[in-house]
């Protein structure tokens, strides 16, 4: 039996689990079913945990206790968040077979949820890409179109949820990693404010930059992941002790009275016409429901990239040291000394991009760089965090594309480092300035792949994000939009 997730949120399968019309326990086989019937083209899974999932949903079964909106719940998990006892990779050759020995903290409060966890969700390696090609083991593909890139480094997040394998998954987000496949799979994605979610049992790439976030078909849904699993960890020293709301409580207000900033430079060179006729669409329609709309300067966009790449790389080649064959993971079998050891165990288990990446944040660390580089680009980071802070001086909201374009082909960008890093130009200010980013579907290109519209909140106001982004998912009809895929499982719904 299948289940069609397209049909149901999670509200929905909160209320049958409670009234007893299904079984968590058949939830979660119908759910292994799904993808195990559509894994084969989208290969968004890098493993599942079906034994441990199904003894999870009988003893909640047995439990009786469906309180909680998520108990009971299939999802997926990002290869990079710590599960106990079972193999969490990043996606790189250098920790196959690595098990930690405890769980994020994420984990913990969906298991505390009563959560069903059914596996890992592939990545780009140590969630350094944007396309889910640089993975060691696999190649996602978008769940609109086969023969397209699902977004990375959380595309098999996205394009798990796109594709109706599970109602929401989690991912990580650096530089847009939630939000990019969020856009190319027409799904939301979530990127907290810094702080506001544990990254404790999150891989480390960039410790300033890096935060877990939620992916998810709609923004109730989106909303509801954040309740659980928002709020501060004493584990987590970047983790900020603020009230958490509930996300829920504004959702259905409207937008009439909000005031909403469009940055002009998020319209210029490198922006398809596609992208820009839909998003700005999409803003004439939240104009129509209430809220004033203004062109406003971030005139610091364009250095995004570039403070980026350098910040990024430099706390990314500090944090892969650990990785050196010696504590745990892949060791070089045939090193004969422990210089060998360290070299061809970074050689062999690294790959490319993750390379790339450790040499230009070594080489923006050292000595003869450091102050024109690594300095540098902290200075445009505050500047950056400064052209925010006038805008949300006078603004609730800004407004933009996702992404400069739709999702490309496989194998299109994979080739050209600089042209990918581009692709995040968009979505790299807010990791930067550690605000809050949503992206939401805001219709498709002609040749039907979705477009990506990014809403961008001041710091811990993720209520107003999700208030504006379903005023807007209820003035469309994208939400009834579905993807080939999805007829795998028409007529398999219990």
């Amino acid at each position: 039996m299948t289940f069609n997730y397209f049909d149901h949120d999670l509200s929905s399968l909160h209320e049958q689990l409670k009234g007893g019309q299904i079984s968590a326990e058949e939830l979660t086989k119908a759910s292994l079913d799904n993808i195990k019937q559509t894994d084969g083209d989208l290969q968004a899974f890098l493993r599942t945990t079906d034994d441990q999932a199904l003894q999870a949903a009988k003893s909640i079964d047995q439990a009786g206790d469906f309180n909680d909106v998520l108990a009971g719940i299939p999802m997926g998990l990002k290869d990079n968040i710590s599960t106990e006892g079972q193999e969490t990779t990043g996606a790189s050759h250098i920790l196959e077979g690595f098990k930690p020995v405890y769980n994020a903290t994420v984990v913990k409060k969906l298991q505390d949820a009563k959560a069903i966890s059914l596996g890992k969700l592939n990545m780009d390696e140590f969630a350094m890409g944007g396309s889910t090609e640089t993975s060691y083991y696999k190649k996602t593909t978008n769940a609109w179109d086969h023969n397209k890139v699902p977004g990375g480094s959380s595309g098999g997040s996205g394009a798990a949820v796109a594709a109706g394998q599970v109602p929401y998954a989690l991912g990580s987000d650096t530089g847009g990693s939630i939000r990019q496949p969020a856009a190319f799979n027409g799904i939301v994605g979530l990127k907290p404010t810094y702080g506001r979610v544990s990254r404790f049992g999150l891989f480390a790439m960039a410790s300033s930059l890096d935060q877990i976030g939620p992916l998810t078909r709609s923004v109730k849904d989106n909303a509801l992941v954040l309740n659980a699993i928002a709020g501060f960890d004493k584990w987590d020293s970047t983790s900020v002790d603020t009230e958490v709301p509930d996300y829920t409580k504004n959702l259905g207000k409207g937008v009439k009275g909000m005031k909403i900033a469009v940055p002009k430079e998020y319209f210029g060179e490198g922006i398809d016409p596609e992208v820009a006729a839909k998003v700005r669409a999409g803003i004439a329609q939240l104009e129509a429901l209430g809220a004033t709309v203004d062109e406003v300067s971030l005139p610091h966009t364009r250095y995004g990239v570039a403070a980026y790449y350098i910040t990024m790389s430099s706390e990314a080649s500090s944090n892969l040291q650990r990785y050196d064959g010696i504590r745990y993971g892949f060791r070089a079998p045939d090193a004969k000394n422990l210089e060998e050891v360290y070299t061809k165990s970074r050689s062999e288990g690294f790959g490319n991009e993750v390379k790339r990446r450790i040499m230009l944040g070594t080489f923006a660390l050292s000595a003869g760089a450091y102050d024109d580089f690594f300095k540098k680009a902290a200075q445009i980071r505050t500047l950056i965090i400064d052209d925010f802070n006038k805008v949300f001086d006078q603004y609730d909201l800004i407004v933009g594309p996702t992404t400069p374009t739709p999702a490309y082909g496989l194998g299109e960008e994979i080739g050209d480092p600089k042209a990918m890093y581009m692709g995040d130009v968009l979505t790299i200010p807010v990791n930067l300035a550690g605000l809050p980013g949503l992206s939401i579907n805001a219709g498709f290109s002609k040749d039907g792949m979705p477009i990506g519209l990014q809403m961008i909140g001041k710091a811990f106001d993720e209520a107003t994000i999700y208030q504006a982004a379903q005023a807007f998912e209820e003035a469309s009809d994208l939400l009834k939009q579905r993807p080939a895929i999805a007829a795998a499982y028409q007529g398999g719904d219990k």
